[in-house]
């Protein structure tokens, strides 16, 4: 049978080898020891039990299982697409590549993207346009704290040490000082790495609180108060969720704890390093601002917000209320939007759980803006951020700044191997394989972290002016525009509905979402409405 004829054909030359050398023809022993090697796997094909494919196809079944190993690195580089994004695409690569080498990075011929396709969206221009401008844009966040910080508007999103390299922080952290942006450290702390080169840093504050957790894993005051008083920290970041696994804990497992980790993070060695799924520093939207208030006592009066990725409406709603009701408010919001997450998360998780960013950061805005409360909160957006028109989109929709996550490893040179979750990362960026890290050049990388930075922000500097403007925070919904048939074309303005300021106050406006969800939302409790409830625990609804 043809299935078996490459096991019986390396049987057969196995034993012809043998008796060419059995004749004293010795240079016949590379062919016994290939010949036989095969033969000895073909075997091990049928006798093993644990794969029926390798039984009824032996030696055969390894062809297949070597070309589906290489199946994503041949589609990515000989079959898909430029623009396709999967998750990001060859031409928003690039764009990265270039920018953060300084080199060309115009395009020749015209445009590659379907403009009469679905979804094709452009930013006008004006007749008038304005005169170049400075690029540094800045927006200035916690105006009435002690220690306001004037952020630019586009920064490293949240990614921790131990799932990003020594290197690669230290990378990430020198190119974020030379180009005066922040640098999230993400929920893992802050590293002795992060400190090396005095970057600008947001200290995010997990579950797990690491750095500031105590022996049982509950928050630690003292300990909070020892790492927030650096002056490296620049703003505090309390992660409610994130948008790679919204909902879902974490562990590191003991064997990876290392000494290093164990010293950042504040856990044992030899222990899981666990991160929960929620915390236990508040249960309620209400304990929630109490917390942030405190910490920005804490910290001597920097900066304190929250970062969340939108699931059941009426927590977000619950949280909203909270703030117009006590007058504790956050200085910033930021929106993780579902497609993002630089490390590896379950598929369901990564696929299909969380509200996506621009409809997350749309329902932050709008309730904001009807409780009256918008111009006293700064809100920043993370999803899947390359390109200054990605920034210009995301502000138009209501934020004001941006951070970017795997915008910022393709400048530290990621090639979109999607390795991160094995320790093989073959850029040396998510590994803690020193063999690999180590050959992570940091002054090389920290320089082109810094020029993707400074090119993107010209880039945007460039589409304001050419739409009549001169500063981000003047760019709205109606600038960017969107084809949503192969005969019509809507304004961002036109295609979502946007609350009037304080339409909250007197009223549920005629949006579905407020319609559904805002009445029974709590300022006491992240817990479900009664309707909501009673749905649950009936299929008649």
């Amino acid at each position: 049978m043809m299935r078996y004829a490459a096991y019986v054909a390396s049987l057969v030359l196995t034993l012809v080898c043998a008796t060419l050398v059995v004749l004293h023809h010795p240079y016949w022993l590379w062919g016994l020891a290939a010949f036989g090697a095969i033969a000895a796997l073909g075997t091990a094909d049928l006798l093993q039990t644990r794969s029926t494919l390798r039984r009824n196809y032996p030696v055969l079944a390894h062809f297949r299982y070597g070309l589906e190993s290489i199946g994503p690195e041949m589609r990515q580089y000989f079959i898909e697409a430029d623009t396709a994004e999967v998750p990001f695409s060859r031409q928003q690569r690039a764009l990265v590549y270039q920018r953060s080498k300084s080199v060309n990075d115009v395009r020749p011929f015209g445009s590659q993207v379907d403009v009469y396709g679905l979804d094709y969206e452009w930013i006008n221009h004006s007749l008038a346009p304005t005169a170049h401008v400075a690029h540094d844009f800045r927006v200035t966040i916690g105006e009435n704290t002690a220690h306001p910080y004037a952020a630019s508007v586009f920064n490293i999103s949240a990614m921790s040490f131990g799932s990003l390299s020594a290197n690669a922080i230290r990378a990430l952290n020198k190119g974020a000082k030379l180009g005066g942006f922040y640098h999230d450290t993400g929920e893992g702390s802050i590293s002795p790495y992060h400190r090396e080169n005095g970057g600008d840093l947001v200290w995010e504050i997990g579950s797990g609180y690491f750095g500031c957790r105590d022996e049982r894993g509950l928050f630690s005051e003292e300990r909070f108060v020892a790492n927030a008083g650096d002056a490296q920290v620049k703003m505090i970041e309390i992660k409610l969720s994130q948008g790679a696994k919204p909902g879902h804990g974490g562990v590191l497992p003991a064997a990876k704890v290392s000494a290093e980790i164990s010293a950042t993070r504040g856990v044992p060695m030899g222990q899981d390093c666990v991160s929960p799924a929620a915390h236990t520093a508040f249960d309620s939207p209400l304990g929630l601002l109490k917390f942030v208030a405190r910490l920005r006592e804490l910290s001597g009066g920097k900066p304190v917000g929250f970062k969340l990725a939108i699931g059941h409406p009426w927590e977000w709603f619950g949280i909203a209320k909270a703030m117009h009701e006590s007058g504790l408010l956050p200085d910033f919001i930021v929106v993780d939007g579902a497609e993002g997450g630089t490390g590896a998360a379950p598929a369901e998780f990564i696929d299909h759980v969380g509200v996506p960013m621009h409809e997350a950061l749309m329902l932050v805005h709008n309730t904001l803006v009807g409780l009256d409360l918008r111009d006293k909160t700064r809100i920043g957006a993370a999803g899947r951020i390359t390109s200054a028109f990605d920034i210009a989109r995301t502000l138009a929709m209501g934020a004001d700044w941006c951070n970017a996550g795997r915008g910022y490893m393709f400048a530290l040179g990621c090639i979109q191997a999607q390795s991160c979750h094995t320790d093989r990362c073959p850029t040396g960026i998510a590994t803690q394989d020193p063999s690999r890290w180590n050959k992570l050049d940091v002054p090389d990388k920290s320089t082109r972290v810094f020029h993707f930075h400074e090119n993107t922000l010209k880039a945007l500097r460039d589409l304001l002016c050419a739409a009549g403007l001169s500063h981000p925070s003047q760019i709205g919904p109606e600038h960017i525009l969107r084809r949503v048939s192969p005969t019509e074309v809507r304004s961002l303005g036109a295609l979502y509905n946007f609350l009037a300021p304080g339409e909250l106050l007197g009223k549920v406006p005629a949006h579905a979402v407020f319609q559904s969800f805002w009445a029974g939302a709590r300022s006491d409790s992240f817990a479900a409405p009664e309707r909501v409830l009673a749905m649950r625990a009936s299929k008649s609804f």
